[in-house]
């Protein structure tokens, strides 16, 4: 059974830092895109960072670049994303995703799987 679970979201203030992980199960993490998305109350979901596991490359979004960083531990099956420098525009549920078909991308409607979130506020 996949499954894949977030943790380290919390409350922090602007400028601080946050180490998200993601441990993956049912499944190894090998050769397959994961990443994480983000979620803000009213906004759409949206791709933040993706690793891919066939030929190493990462994706960020452009509000995130030089701030946030994806590392991939496969022999712990587990993605993490350290984020730097937070902003009160980073506040949303963040969840873990993964992409089976092996294609490198960060599309939400691409991922197969997806953890609970977990949610992450930026606020004084």
């Amino acid at each position: 059974q996949v499954q894949l679970v977030e943790s380290g979201g919390g409350l922090v203030q602007p400028g601080g830092s946050l180490r998200l992980s993601c441990e993956a199960s049912g499944f190894t993490l090998d050769a397959h895109t994961i990443g994480w998305f983000r979620q803000a109350p009213g906004k759409e979901r949206e791709g933040v960072s993706c690793s891919s596991g066939t030929d190493g490359s990462t994706y960020y979004v452009d509000s995130v670049k030089g701030r946030f960083t994806i590392a991939r531990d496969n022999a712990k099956n587990t993605v993490y994303l350290q984020m730097n420098s937070l902003k009160p525009e980073d506040t949303a549920v963040y969840y873990c995703a993964v992409d089976f078909r092996r294609t490198p991308n960060c599309i939400v409607k691409r991922m197969d799987y997806w953890g609970k979130g977990t949610l992450v506020t930026a606020s004084s």
